[in-house]
Parts: C-alpha cells; sequence; structure tokens
C-alpha cells in the first residue's frame, strides 16, 4: 500500500457515522417541528410548567403549546392555560373537572390541578382563557426557562434550523465519501491486470506446429553402442617410469627369474 494512500475507515465504523447522521438529522427535524413550525402554524403559544400542580402527567419542566379555541367547545377533562385575572400575565394550566354558569347565566369552567386534592376557588371566566393544551414535551421547558420568553422563539428557531443543517451536512459528506470511495475502487480495478482463464485448445497454433500424427514404423536397425575397454593388470609388472626395488649386492639382474642367492659357505680343511 502507497504510503499517500488514504486510510480506509472500518465498514462498521463508517455506517455507524452514518447512522448517527441520521439520528441527529432526525431529532432536529422533529425539534424544528415541535417547539417552532408547528405553533406557528397553529398560532399556538408555548409554557413551561413551573409546579406539580398537574404531576405525574406534566411534571415541572414540561414544554406545553397552547391553541386557541372557542370557549363553549371545551368540556369537561380538557386541560386549559387561563389567567388568574385577566389581563395579568401570570397564567395556571389545570384540567377542567365541571362546567357551571353564575347568575347570569354566564358560562364558567371549574378547575383543578391533577396532583391537587381540591378544585380551584375560582372558577374560570371566557375572557380568562388562553387555549387548550394542544401537545406537551418533557423537560424542554428547563431549556425553555433559561432563555426566557422574549428570547425563547429565536433561539430554538436557531437551534432548530442549525441541527437540521448540521445533520444534513454530515449525511451530504458521507454520501461524497461513499462516491469517491466507490471511483477509486473502481479505478483500482480497471488498473488491476486482467487474469484470463482458459484451456490449452484456446491458445493460437504455431505456424511450425502440426496436429498430423506420422507413423515411423518400427526400429529394425541396431543403434551402435560404444563401451570403453581397459588392458588387463600384469602381476609384477611395473608401471612405465616407476622405479623398482634396489637389488642387494651381488644378485642377479631382475631379469634372470632362475637366478637365486645364497651365502657362501666353507668346508674347513682336515689336519
Amino acid at each position: 500500500m502507497s504510503p499517500h494512500a488514504p486510510r480506509r475507515v472500518p465498514a462498521w465504523l463508517h455506517w455507524a457515522g452514518q447512522g448517527l447522521s441520521l439520528v441527529a438529522l432526525c431529532l432536529a427535524v422533529l425539534a424544528a417541528l415541535v417547539l417552532v413550525v408547528v405553533p406557528v402554524a397553529t398560532g399556538s403559544q408555548t409554557y413551561s410548567v413551573l409546579t406539580s400542580s398537574m404531576a405525574p402527567h406534566y411534571a415541572p419542566g414540561t414544554f406545553i403549546v397552547v391553541r386557541p379555541q372557542e370557549f363553549r367547545s371545551l368540556q369537561v377533562g380538557d386541560v386549559i392555560t387561563y389567567q388568574l385575572a385577566s389581563g395579568k400575565p401570570d397564567v395556571v394550566t389545570h384540567r377542567i373537572v365541571s362546567v357551571t354558569a353564575d347568575q347570569a347565566g354566564e358560562r364558567m369552567l371549574v378547575t383543578q390541578g391533577d396532583n391537587n386534592a381540591l378544585a380551584d376557588a375560582e372558577p374560570v371566566r371566557e375572557v380568562q382563557v388562553r387555549g387548550a393544551l394542544l401537545y406537551a414535551v418533557p423537560y424542554v421547558g428547563f431549556v425553555a426557562n433559561t432563555l426566557g420568553q422574549a428570547k425563547r422563539a429565536p433561539v430554538v428557531t436557531v437551534l432548530a434550523f442549525g441541527l437540521i443543517g448540521l445533520g444534513m451536512a454530515s449525511m451530504v459528506r458521507g454520501l461524497v465519501r461513499d462516491r469517491r470511495e466507490a471511483l477509486a475502487r473502481r479505478a483500482g480495478e480497471e488498473a488491476a491486470p486482467e487474469v484470463v482463464m482458459g484451456s490449452v485448445a484456446d491458445l493460437p497454433a504455431h505456424p511450425e506446429w502440426s496436429d498430423e500424427v506420422v507413423d515411423a514404423g518400427p526400429v529394425t536397425e541396431p543403434i551402435p553402442l560404444t563401451v570403453p575397454t581397459a588392458e588387463p593388470a600384469v602381476p609384477g609388472a611395473r608401471a612405465a617410469g616407476r622405479p623398482g626395488p634396489r637389488a642387494a649386492r651381488g644378485a642377479p639382474a631382475s631379469g634372470d627369474s632362475s637366478a637365486t642367492t645364497r651365502p657362501e659357505t666353507r668346508t674347513p680343511a682336515h689336519a
């Protein structure tokens, strides 16, 4: 592998990154829809639950979206947000437990918190109602409380669209990387030598080759063979140029094979 070749990312890590990018994109889109798009499209108002009077369904920190609704359509069981006093900013979100009317016949709503033992002291009039609960998101209200009512909408909008942009950029980057790897892999396959599989019959014939079989017939003439021979060795023979053993003084020549030597003896004379 060339030292300058790009390092290939493991497949599982690549797909894990793609999955995380997709999850982040889905969460960003969902956050934008829930926190910004739907409230704006429906003309709703957003609030954060501060007390535990509606726990456990709507615990402190819950982000609620309240949509304006016709007063006469409200009925027992609906959760509404209303002002403690008409024209005042303080609001309460409680559930309708009964419907009543005053002496003049004006319709009024009796509310109570899910976590409270008693109903609220004062009935709610039409001018106090801000709307009925559309949906709620747990824990998001803590962030909304930190930002404040004035800065909540623009910050949430920027954050949501920022997450969407980040998720889309991550997905596009992953797609571009996949495309580059596919092109590099294809280029490598085209540059690799092609291995051709076949048989001998597929090879082109040589001009001097022939498939004709010639019958030469049986072999009748003997084939001469040359066998090296050697002269037998003669016992007692000396090799040429090699001197023989030195003869004793007075001994006959070596050529006289019958001559022998014996020591001289003398017979003493008799007196």
